[in-house]
């Protein structure tokens, strides 16, 4: 990766700001979590490190969302016991979450959440694949290719904010509102 130039870091900034100054502070907030959550970035900007079997963040390094545990420190168990889930789609988003974070596997078929799921000595699913479906409903997981699932970013923040309920409803009440919106214009062209 070439280093780039102070003044295409100055144009850079002031497009990002510029974009940014059209919305409200907490749309703002939510975008800049998204990206940060996308490029794998603290909040100092630097490179989080790589979760997997071998990797994970060093104690005590900042973070302003995630505050991931080295993958050898917490079993699929502890996970689930430290985030609570109540419901099956809440189970699939951490168990996703787990995945993704601590054995480095973004895309997912169910198959691998029926297992994550065992290995957690979880209840089995009554019916996984429709635990699944009910999760990218919501929005808490989203379509990639070839059958396979990924977490989405709101499904990112669901789990952060899990065990603590009002703050996960949150999550879930910010996506409820966009699609509406989303919903309610189409209404009105057609």
């Amino acid at each position: 990766m070439t280093v780039p130039s102070p003044q295409k870091e100055l144009d850079l900034f002031q497009r990002i700001a510029s974009g940014l100054s059209e919305f409200d502070q907490e749309t703002q907030e939510r975008i800049l979590q998204m990206v940060i959550t996308f490029l794998k970035l603290n909040g100092n900007g630097n490179l989080r490190a790589a979760s997997s079997s071998t990797q994970g963040l060093k104690e005590g390094s900042p973070s302003p969302v995630h505050s991931f545990r080295a993958a050898e420190e917490i079993s699929p168990k502890e996970f689930i016991i430290e985030k609570a889930p109540n419901t099956d789609i809440e189970r699939v988003v951490c168990l996703a979450f787990y995945l993704h974070h601590y054995r480095d596997i973004p895309h997912f078929v169910t198959l691998d959440i029926s297992k994550l799921n065992t290995e957690a000595a979880q209840p089995k699913f009554t019916n996984a694949a429709q635990a699944v479906k009910n999760a990218t409903n919501k929005g808490l997981i989203v379509p990639v290719s070839r059958g396979k699932k990924q977490l989405s970013a709101i499904g990112e923040q669901f789990v952060d904010a899990l065990p603590e309920r009002q703050a996960a409803r949150e999550v879930l009440h910010r996506t409820r509102k966009r699609r509406n919106k989303r919903g309610t214009n189409k209404n009105k062209e057609t």
